[in-house]
């Protein structure tokens, strides 16, 4: 079956078949391959690229940044102080003048509500880069390093362990859902993911063959697992809740134990960073032979390059 993204917004996984994120995930592996052989095929050559960002950003904004030089084109840092996106002028407005300027948006930020309508609005692709809601680029960087290390990853068991409804797992679980990863989610009850979000997974693993499992049981949860994933305990602007999270997600820290109850000698530990070493993660599990961290993070360069490519580029 022929792919053809050219034009799309990338804003959650949900707008995506198991086809189409199996077609980034490979086209990222392709122009990594490429990119390390020195072989640079300027894809988006004279396009420009409006980065905005309302929350800060390593990897992402880097990841933006270089996918667009590497392949030709012009990003433009616009930080919250920079544009009036929200405040003096609407999101609607905003984009409909970013979108006569530039071939494409990126969004990192608070609302899910605002990308959707740069992407509504601006008549050019929006790609998503964080929201509260959700976070698919990081997803694709996900599910590259996974079949880099397993080849294959429909049918593999997947096991979240922390907060149960942050936009990790609301991501992590729609993703393996459409392309038939048996997700887990190990998380206190308090913490669990949002029921609706829930059926709505279920329903795509009735056709992906994936399973979705939350359960309070952190040590069930990892037994078989062929991937641990957490997160920080505190996400960006939920600072006020620290201590009570940290109270009760202690017992979901991911230690030594935790890897040693799957079973398996070939578990990976998996986390988006930046990590809070000691909490949600030990430093010996995150610095250990398991974790392929630093390679997910690297990857979130390669598959967001491949979302720039496929939804924007030329020659494709």
């Amino acid at each position: 079956m022929s792919i053809n993204l050219k034009g799309r917004s990338f804003l959650t996984l949900k707008d995506y078949s198991a086809e189409e994120i199996e077609y980034l995930i490979d086209l990222a592996i392709d122009l990594k391959e490429k990119k390390k052989k020195g072989i640079f095929e300027k894809h988006l050559l004279n396009k420009n690229v409006a980065l905005i960002f309302e929350k800060p950003s390593t990897r992402t904004r880097c990841s933006f940044t270089v996918g667009c030089v590497d392949e030709g084109a012009h990003p433009e840092y616009l930080s919250k102080d920079d544009i009036q996106l929200g405040h003096k002028e609407t999101v609607e407005d905003t984009a409909r003048v970013l979108g006569r300027m530039f071939d494409g948006i990126e969004f990192r930020g608070f609302s899910q509500d605002t990308v959707e309508k740069l992407a509504k609005y601006s008549g050019v692709p929006v790609w998503n880069g964080l929201t509260d809601e959700d976070h698919p680029t990081q997803v694709l960087a996900d599910f590259m390093t996974m079949k880099e290390k397993f080849g294959n990853i429909k049918g593999l068991k997947f096991v979240y362990c922390g907060d149960g409804r942050n936009n990790m797992s609301n991501a992590l679980m729609i993703g393996c859902s459409k392309i038939g990863v048996n997700y887990v989610v190990a998380s206190p009850k308090s913490l669990f993911p949002d029921e609706n979000l829930v059926e709505l997974c279920k329903k795509y693993g009735e056709e992906s063959g994936a399973s979705i499992t939350v359960t309070d049981d952190i040590l069930k949860a990892v037994e078989g697992a062929d991937v641990i994933y957490t997160d920080v305990w505190v996400s960006m602007g939920e600072e006020a809740k620290t201590e009570e999270r940290l109270k009760i997600l202690k017992p979901y820290q991911v230690n030594e134990g935790v890897m040693k109850a799957t079973g398996k000698e070939s578990t990976i530990f998996m986390h988006c960073l930046p990590a809070v070493r000691g909490n949600e993660v030990t430093n010996e599990v995150l610095e250990g032979p398991s974790s392929v961290v630093f390679d997910e993070a690297e990857n979130r360069m390669h598959t967001i390059k491949a979302v720039m490519v496929a939804t924007l580029g030329e020659n494709i």
